[in-house]
């Protein structure tokens, strides 16, 4: 099944985790540290917490304000966090993760060093997978995980999708961080 596909399938839950792990595997791009999202993932984890969502994503918004640049992937990564909605209605949050998705994997095309032969991600979203560069094909695989163990396992799937979302973030930190020493030397 497609990205796309799942991302239509998708519950309210899982759409919403699934445009906060897009966003959580972009946090090196942010000048966040690694905990900065815990908070909107606590508020995944069951419905009692679920209202506190627009009052730890404003927390979360405040916190990097001053973390601005005209990277192209900087931005994107921006647009994605000020992108969030403060309520997660299942429109809004349907919204936000196919657009974060698209930007992430736009993320991951920018920042790797081997070109991808697609004329854009949405090729990729929708199952085209040829000639695909490898740091976008395991975004793309990341995404894909956290959409199917959500689908399949429901709020229980909450921990896997944090993992793969780390595991992510880890792979996007060594990127960014071989870049700017690229960059500087």
């Amino acid at each position: 099944m497609s990205l796309v596909e799942l991302i239509a399938q998708a519950d309210e839950r899982g759409l919403a985790a699934s445009g906060l792990a897009c966003l959580d595997r972009c946090v090196p791009l942010l000048g966040g540290d690694d905990e900065l999202l815990r908070p909107l993932w606590g508020s995944l984890t069951d419905d009692a917490q679920a209202g506190e969502w627009g009052e730890r994503l404003e927390r979360t918004r405040a916190k990097l304000d001053a973390a601005r640049s005209e990277d192209p992937a900087v931005v994107l990564a921006h647009r994605m966090l000020e992108a969030a909605p403060a309520e997660p209605s299942a429109a809004a949050v349907r919204v936000w993760a196919d657009a974060c998705s698209v930007a992430s994997l736009q993320i991951h095309r920018l920042l790797d060093t081997l070109a991808d032969d697609a004329s854009s991600v949405d090729a990729r979203r929708q199952g085209r997978t040829n000639g695909m560069s490898p740091l976008v094909a395991a975004e793309l695989r990341r995404q894909i995980t956290v959409l199917e163990v959500l689908a399949g396992h429901g709020p229980a799937g909450l921990r896997r999708a944090l993992e793969v979302s780390i595991e992510g973030r880890r792979v996007l930190r060594a990127v960014v961080s071989r870049r700017t020493r690229q960059q500087q030397g």
